[in-house]
């Protein structure tokens, strides 16, 4: 079954950094687009970024362009998103997701699969 497992989710201090990762298992990784999607209390789900099969092709979101990198790593089926100069705005619950059809990315993204996600929390 597939599975989608975040870790690296922590508390930070704004203009901090944090490195999430998720491992996926249960469906061929290098064939998906995968997604990163959070929300903060209160609020509707965010889409954060995406990323093609290769890695080629990136979207984000307006609030994250230029501060969050996505990347992936076939081999280790494992989906990274590298967050930089974090604010209280970035606070929010993060979810790695699986696009639903394969060899396709759209943005903003659909999704079949997300993980249980991890807790980002930015504070002073």
């Amino acid at each position: 079954q597939v599975q989608l497992v975040e870790s690296g989710g922590d508390f930070v201090q704004p203009g901090g950094s944090l490195r999430l990762s998720c491992a996926a298992s249960g469906f061929p990784f290098s064939k998906y687009a995968m997604y990163w999607i959070r929300q903060a209390p209160g609020k509707a789900l965010e889409w954060v970024s995406a990323i093609n099969t290769g890695g080629a092709v990136t979207y984000y979101g307006d609030s994250v362009k230029g501060r969050f990198t996505i990347s992936r790593d076939n081999a280790r089926k494992t989906l990274i998103l590298e967050m930089n100069h974090l604010t209280s705005e970035d606070t929010a619950i993060y979810y790695c997701a699986k696009h639903d059809t394969m060899y396709h990315v759209m943005w903003p993204g659909r999704y079949d699969y997300r993980g249980q996600g991890t807790q980002v929390t930015v504070s002073s």
